[in-house]
């Protein structure tokens, strides 16, 4: 009877504890929720997935460090399923993370991690608006892959899988929002900000919503107009310039935008970056913003420039 006491305890806390890790696991869930509306991306559900797993592993062993302790003066047997009970779980997390990890690189798209960014404005009625801020001990706003720090910067870090999740349309989702060709929800300090094709600004002219886009090449940038700006992917580019200035603008109806993105003017200033022939329109200001600019140079990373949409040129 003795020595069925070792073998019972064991069983029956193994029992708890499998049970019970998954309610421990879920806590997690409520720092990876983004909207319904948009999927997450294969490196964000692994990650999350990634976590869940070595807090089940963390709490088996810690059961069965317990255990240890406890049953320390039964025989090699108890002695021996004890032990397994702390490697086995180590053992397999630590095999299904380098897995996901290999499994992701060498299916992705991009051939590996990546650091790619474009740099965004969101303007409203000629008001220009700002996402809202991280919240607690977080510094982004978004999801691990796809974020804002606040700076008007989109970023892009980590594995893409698939190039469309760089789309302009799932950086509003990640963070909250929406954009549609007709439409603009916009997360702010102040709210959500929505807007529909047809609405009204404050002076009573009627606003649509247009997403412009400039792009560079060999330090020349040009501006086009999206027609279906939600599938729109970000330029492979760590830094910006190169990098996309995009301007999310709902106002009257527009050919082009006279807003440019801060960064490219300060390129303008030094003369690195030079505008196409009508690139840009007589009434734009190009003179930067020296207050609010921060140092544009990041760290730079491997990327794969095949990597790209259909509509870069």
């Amino acid at each position: 009877m003795k020595n069925l006491l070792p073998i019972s305890i064991i069983s029956s806390t193994t029992a708890f504890l499998l049970s019970a890790s998954p309610a421990f696991a879920n806590g997690e869930d409520s720092h990876e929720e983004v909207q319904e509306a948009v999927t997450l991306t294969l490196e964000d559900s692994l990650r999350a997935t990634s976590i869940k797993v070595v807090v089940v592993a963390a709490i088996i062993i810690l059961g069965f460090v317990v255990l240890t302790l406890l049953l320390k003066h039964f025989g090699e047997t108890v002695k021996k399923i004890l032990f397994a009970g702390i490697v086995i779980p180590a053992l397999l997390a630590t095999v299904y993370m380098v897995g996901s990890t290999l499994y992701l690189n060498f299916t992705s798209s991009s051939g590996g991690p990546v650091h790619w960014h474009a740099d965004i404005e969101v303007w409203d009625c000629g008001n220009q608006l700002d996402f809202t801020d991280p919240q607690g001990f977080s510094n982004k706003v978004g999801t691990a892959t796809f974020h804002e720090h606040n700076d008007g910067r989109m970023h892009v870090e980590g594995v893409v899988t698939k190039k469309e999740e760089a789309a302009l349309g799932n950086f509003f989702g990640f963070i909250g929002g929406r954009l549609t060709s007709d439409e603009m929800r916009v997360p702010t300090n102040d709210g959500l900000i929505v807007r529909h094709n047809g609405d009204q600004c404050s002076d009573g002219h009627e606003g649509v919503l247009q997403v412009f886009v400039y792009q560079t090449a060999d330090n020349i940038f040009s501006q086009m107009k999206l027609a279906n700006p939600a599938s729109y992917i970000l330029s492979p580019e760590p830094t910006v310039p190169p990098g996309d200035c995009i301007i999310v603008e709902f106002d009257a109806e527009k050919e082009k935008t006279d807003k440019l993105c801060n960064f490219y003017k300060l390129k303008i200033e030094t003369g690195d970056l030079q505008p196409a022939a009508g690139a840009l329109p007589d009434s734009t200001d190009t003179k930067p913003d020296t207050e609010n600019a921060t140092s544009s140079a990041e760290p730079s990373h491997e990327h794969e420039e095949g990597v790209d949409s259909d509509h870069h040129d």
